[in-house]
C-alpha cells in the first residue's frame, strides 16, 4: 500500500517502507565543485540505504551500503567508503531526511563521489520524498532501543545515548564568535519536526575558513547560494539572512539526525551532544553499538498494527552490531 503528503507516517508505524516511484535530482557537489545527479529507486525490504556509483567500472564493486561500518572519514563531511578510493562524500542530508520520513529501503544511484549539496539543506530532498510518497513493505521495521547510557567524550565535546521511550536530539554548540554563541535545540524527533524544525537549516562556515578552504582545494562548490557565511566582522553576508534565529544549531541537529541514521534502523533513545559534528557523531554511535548491553533490537508484533515503543518486543538481530576490528 503506498501513501504521499505529511500523513505517511501514521500509516507506516511498524512496517518497513520505499519510496512509492523513482526520483531524479541533481547539482554540485559542495567541496569538489563537480555537477553530480542522484537517482532514488524504490528498494525490496531489509535492503536499507545502498548508494551505487554509476560512473565507475561495472566490473568492481560499486556498492556503498549507509552503515557506520561504512564511514572512511568525518573531517570536513561524513564519507562512506575508502576516500582514497570509491567513496560517496557528503551523504549526511539524504540519509537524514530518508531517516526521518521513513524511507527504510532505497538504491541511491550517483554519478559521482559527492552526493549534491542543493541548498545547503535537507529541504528539496524532503519535499521531492513528499511529491513521490511512500510504499508500505510486507516486513515490521526494526529499531535499535537504548537500554544504558553510554557517553563519549573528544576534548571539550562529548556526546551521549540514553534511554527514552521516542527518538529524542538535544544538541548544543558553543562558538567563540558573537553571531552564534551558546545555542540549544532540544526535541522530539517526527517526520513533521523535521519538516518544520531542521530540514531547512543550512550549513554555514566562517569567511576566512572557507578562503582557505578553497586554497586548499575543498569547498570549491560553496556558495550565497548553498551556505551561510559569516565575514570577519560578525555579519551574515548571505543578502536572505537566517532561515531560523537559531539556524546553526538546528543544522548541527540534522547533521546529527543524519550521521546516526547510519546505524542501520532507527533508534529509540535520546542523543544529546554539546560541541558535537561528524566525528563525535560517528564515534558515539560505534560506542554504542559495540556494546551488547547497551542497546537491543526490538520490532513490534505483527499482530499489533499501531503498537507503541513500549509494546515492542526484542529480537536477535547481531547484524546491527558495530565493527570491532
Amino acid at each position: 500500500m503506498c501513501w504521499g503528503g505529511v500523513n505517511m507516517r501514521m500509516n507506516l508505524l511498524g512496517y518497513q517502507a520505499t519510496l512509492s516511484d523513482r526520483i531524479d535530482l541533481s547539482g554540485v557537489g559542495v567541496h569538489s565543485g563537480k555537477p553530480v545527479s542522484i537517482s532514488l529507486l524504490p528498494a525490496d525490504p531489509n535492503t536499507g540505504v545502498v548508494f551505487q556509483r554509476t560512473d565507475l567500472d561495472e566490473q568492481g564493486e560499486t556498492d556503498i551500503p549507509a552503515i557506520v561500518r561504512s564511514v572512511g572519514a568525518t573531517d570536513l563531511c561524513t564519507v562512506l567508503g575508502d576516500p582514497s578510493k570509491m567513496h560517496v562524500a557528503t551523504v549526511e542530508h539524504l540519509i537524514a531526511a530518508l531517516r526521518s520520513l521513513d524511507v527504510d529501503n532505497v538504491i541511491v544511484e550517483i554519478d559521482g563521489a559527492e552526493v549534491p549539496v542543493m541548498d545547503g539543506s535537507a529541504e528539496v530532498f524532503v519535499d521531492a520524498i513528499d511529491q513521490v510518497g511512500l510504499c508500505r513493505q510486507a516486513v515490521r521495521r526494526r529499531y535499535i532501543r537504548v537500554k544504558k547510557a553510554v557517553r563519549v567524550d573528544m576534548g571539550a565535546s562529548w556526546g551521549e545515548f540514553t534511554p527514552y521511550e521516542g527518538t529524542r536530539f538535544e544538541i548544543e554548540i558553543d562558538f567563540d564568535c558573537e553571531l552564534i554563541g551558546r545555542q540549544k535545540f532540544a526535541s522530539d524527533l517526527t517526520a513533521d519536526v523535521f519538516r518544520r524544525e531542521l530540514s531547512r537549516a543550512r550549513t554555514f562556515g566562517f569567511m576566512k575558513d572557507v578562503e582557505r578552504l578553497w586554497a586548499a582545494g575543498y569547498a570549491l562548490g560553496s556558495s550565497l547560494e548553498n551556505s551561510v557565511v559569516i565575514s570577519d566582522d560578525n555579519k551574515i553576508i548571505n543578502p536572505e539572512g537566517l532561515r531560523y534565529r537559531d539556524e546553526f544549531v538546528r543544522h548541527k541537529a540534522l547533521d546529527a539526525v543524519g550521521d546516526l541514521a547510519l546505524a542501520g534502523a532507527p533508534i529509540l533513545g535520546c542523543f544529546r551532544s554539546y560541541r558535537g559534528g561528524h566525528k563525535l557523531n560517528a564515534l558515539a554511535l560505534r560506542t554504542l553499538l559495540s556494546d551488547a548491553d547497551a542497546y537491543e533490537v526490538v520490532e513490534s508484533p505483527a499482530q499489533r498494527e499501531h503498537a507503541a515503543h513500549a509494546e515492542l518486543v526484542a529480537i536477535h538481530a547481531p547484524m546491527f552490531a558495530a565493527e570491532t576490528s
